[in-house]
C-alpha cells in the first residue's frame, strides 16, 4: 500500500513539475518557462575611486553565472530578463583598531546598484544596491591584495544578485 502511495505521489509530482509555468533547475533557479532570453548591460563604474577592471569583471561574472546555471539565451539587449547597473562605491576603511590607534585590518567595500526587469513576471522587478566587502592586513598595500579581494567580493555580489533575481525559495 505504501509503495502504491509513493508511486502515486511521484507521478503527481512529475505531472505538476512538467505542467508548471515555472522552470526549475538543479541550481535553485526559478525562472518562468516563458522566459527564453536574458540581457545584461555593461555595468558602468560610477564610484568616486575607480578600479579600471571592476566593471568588466562584474559584467562578465554575472553573464557567466546566468549562462552556466540557466538555459536562457544571452542577447545584447531586450531580453525577457534584463539587468543593468552601476558600481556606486569602491572604498577602503580601517577595521580592528588596536590600542596603538593603528588599524590591524582594512576593509575593501564594493557597492553595485542593479536594476532587474522581468518582462514575464513584472512583480519580480527590483532596483537594489548590493554591497560586499573583504578585509585584509593593514600592513599590506591595497595594490598587492586587490585582485584576490575583488575575486572574493565578486563572488559574493554575483551570488546575491543571482539569488535575488531568480531564486525564490
Amino acid at each position: 500500500m505504501k509503495r502504491k502511495l509513493l508511486h502515486s505521489l511521484l507521478l503527481l509530482w512529475s505531472v505538476f513539475l512538467f505542467n508548471s509555468c515555472i522552470s526549475v533547475s538543479f541550481t535553485g533557479a526559478s525562472i518562468p518557462a516563458a522566459a527564453k532570453t536574458l540581457s545584461i548591460a555593461y555595468i558602468e563604474n560610477n564610484a568616486d575611486f575607480v578600479n579600471p577592471t571592476l566593471s568588466e569583471v562584474l559584467t562578465s561574472a554575472l553573464r557567466d553565472r546566468f549562462s552556466a546555471q540557466t538555459s536562457l539565451d544571452l542577447i545584447p539587449a531586450g531580453g525577457d530578463l534584463q539587468f543593468e547597473g552601476a558600481i556606486t562605491s569602491y572604498k577602503t576603511s580601517p577595521q580592528s583598531i588596536q590600542s596603538t590607534d593603528i588599524a590591524a585590518q582594512t576593509r575593501l567595500t564594493v557597492s553595485i546598484r542593479i536594476k532587474f526587469t522581468n518582462l514575464i513576471e513584472p512583480q519580480n522587478n527590483f532596483e537594489t544596491t548590493f554591497t560586499a566587502y573583504s578585509d585584509y592586513n593593514s600592513e599590506l598595500d591595497l595594490a598587492t591584495v586587490q585582485d584576490a579581494l575583488i575575486a572574493q567580493i565578486k563572488e559574493m555580489l554575483i551570488d546575491d544578485i543571482f539569488n535575488k533575481a531568480v531564486v525564490n525559495w
